[in-house]
């Protein structure tokens, strides 16, 4: 039997970190998926899903995570009841994250997050795929053909 979920979305909330009585991490989140149609009022519409995160990818999770920002996460569909207090029965269907992926930059996001600055800092190599501050072939020098190596 298969009961694999992958859903792409953006967070409806901060996800809320907790611990069990044997300290075990749990995080809960809302996941706002987009459907791939639109309805009659040519709107496109999403669906709120509950989600689930344990242990040290829940601390992840809510450590960079905040409401808005978009995500990847892969895991399960669990259903489980409960009574609640009027002594209803109340099924409730989640998915349960193993992994997330962080889809966007803070900076795409728009939120600006502070860190704190380290006393002995090692200096950072370059981004690769960062875009170079300035364009190194702006001055209009061209390289003839017989400088060329091949």
């Amino acid at each position: 039997m298969i009961n694999n979920v992958v859903l792409v979305g953006r967070l409806t909330r901060d996800p809320e970190l907790r611990h069990t009585p044997q300290n075990q991490a749990v995080g809960t989140f809302g996941l706002a998926v987009n459907r791939q149609f639109k309805n009659a009022n040519g709107e496109r519409e999403a669906d709120f899903i509950n989600c689930v995160i344990w242990r040290q990818q829940a601390e992840n999770l809510a450590n960079f995570a905040k409401k808005g920002a978009l995500i990847g996460i892969t895991g399960r569909i669990q259903t489980r009841n409960y009574e609640n207090q009027q002594g209803q029965k109340v099924y409730v269907t989640e998915v349960v994250a193993d992994t997330f992926q962080m889809l966007e930059s803070n900076k795409t996001q728009g939120q600006q997050t502070s860190k704190p600055q380290a006393q002995n800092k090692k200096p950072q190599a370059p981004d690769p795929f960062k875009a170079p501050a300035a364009d190194p072939f702006a001055g209009g020098n061209e390289i003839s053909d017989d400088d060329l190596p091949f």
